[in-house]
C-alpha cells in the first residue's frame, strides 16, 4: 500500500479551506432572533509557544424557528474588541433581529453586544449556578441549588424576580457573598423570562451547544496541539459545517409560535419587593 503524496494532500487541504471558508463566510438572510455563543479552549503554538485559544461557535435560530451555525471565531475570549470584532463581523454578512444572546458570562461580551447589537443578554444559567453553589460548603450545594431553582419553576417574569429576591435575602444571612452574587445577577439570568413562553425551555442555557461542542473537542483531541490558527479553522471548521448539513435535514428547532411576538419589546415593570420578616 502505497502513501498519499504531499500533493495530494496539499489538494484536499486546500479544497477543505474553501468549503469552510465559504460555510463561515455564507451571506445570512432575514431576521434571527435568538443567538447563542460558546467557547472551547484549544492548544495551539505561537511563536515557539504553547498558548490556550478560545474557539467560539455561533449558532442562531431564525423567525421559521430553523437552527443554523453561523459563525467560528478564533482568539483571547476575555477581550472586549474580540467580541466586538466577531459580532460586527456576523452583523456585515447579514445577521440582524437579534433579540437575545445566550452565553457564558466573557469579559467584554455584554457591552459588545449591546453596543452592536443592541440586544439583551442570557447569561448562561447552568454555569451560573456553578458560580453560585462555589460560595458555599460542598455539603450545602444540594440545598442551595434546590432553593435558587425554585427560581425557575415560576409562571413569569414577575413572580421569578420576586422569589429570586426572597431567596436571596433568606441565603444571603448566611452567605453574604452568594447574596451578593445573587444580586449581581438577578437580570442577566432572568433576562430569558421576558420571551415567549414556548422559546424558554431552550433560551436560559448554552446546553443547545454542549452536544457539538463535545464533538469539535473529541476531533481536536485527536490534533493534539494545533501547529497554527488556520489549522484550527480547518478542523472545527469541517466539524461545523457537517453539523449544519445535519441540522438542515431536522424539524424545526423551536416553535414558529410566540416569534410574532418578538416584533414588539417584551418589557415587564418589576417593583422593588417589599419583604416583611416571617413572625417568630
Amino acid at each position: 500500500m502505497t502513501g498519499i503524496s504531499k500533493s495530494s494532500v496539499s489538494k484536499l487541504c486546500k479544497d477543505i479551506d474553501e468549503r469552510v471558508h465559504a460555510f463561515l463566510k455564507r451571506p445570512l438572510t432575514g431576521d434571527w432572533p435568538y443567538l447563542w455563543l460558546d467557547a472551547t479552549y484549544l492548544k495551539v503554538r505561537e511563536g515557539g509557544r504553547i498558548v490556550s485559544v478560545a474557539a467560539i461557535i455561533a449558532v442562531a435560530v431564525n423567525t421559521e424557528g430553523k437552527r443554523e451555525i453561523v459563525g467560528l471565531h478564533i482568539g483571547p475570549s476575555e477581550a472586549e474588541v474580540f467580541w466586538s470584532d466577531f459580532l460586527k463581523d456576523l452583523a456585515r454578512r447579514g445577521l440582524t433581529g437579534v433579540k437575545l444572546v445566550i452565553s457564558d458570562a466573557h469579559e467584554g461580551l455584554k457591552a459588545a453586544i449591546t453596543r452592536v447589537l443592541s440586544a439583551t443578554w442570557q447569561r448562561c444559567r447552568v454555569h451560573f449556578m456553578r458560580n453560585a453553589l462555589a460560595y458555599v460548603p460542598k455539603g450545602q450545594n444540594t440545598v442551595v441549588a434546590a432553593a435558587i431553582r425554585q427560581v425557575f419553576l415560576q409562571p413569569d417574569h414577575a413572580a421569578a424576580t420576586q422569589v429570586w429576591r426572597q431567596v436571596a435575602d433568606q441565603l444571603r444571612a448566611r452567605w453574604p457573598k452568594l447574596g451578593a452574587c445573587m444580586d449581581d445577577a438577578e437580570h442577566d439570568v432572568l433576562a430569558y423570562m421576558t420571551f415567549p413562553e414556548q422559546h424558554r425551555v431552550k433560551l436560559h442555557s448554552t446546553n443547545p451547544l454542549e452536544r457539538l461542542n463535545k464533538e469539535v473537542k473529541r476531533r481536536a483531541d485527536v490534533v493534539g496541539i494545533f501547529p497554527n490558527e488556520d489549522s484550527i479553522i480547518r478542523l472545527v471548521g469541517a466539524v461545523l459545517l457537517e453539523q449544519n448539513d445535519e441540522y438542515q435535514l431536522q424539524h424545526r428547532y423551536m416553535q414558529i409560535e410566540g416569534m410574532a411576538a418578538l416584533a414588539t419589546p417584551i418589557i415587564e415593570e418589576v417593583q422593588p419587593l417589599q419583604i416583611t420578616p416571617k413572625a417568630a
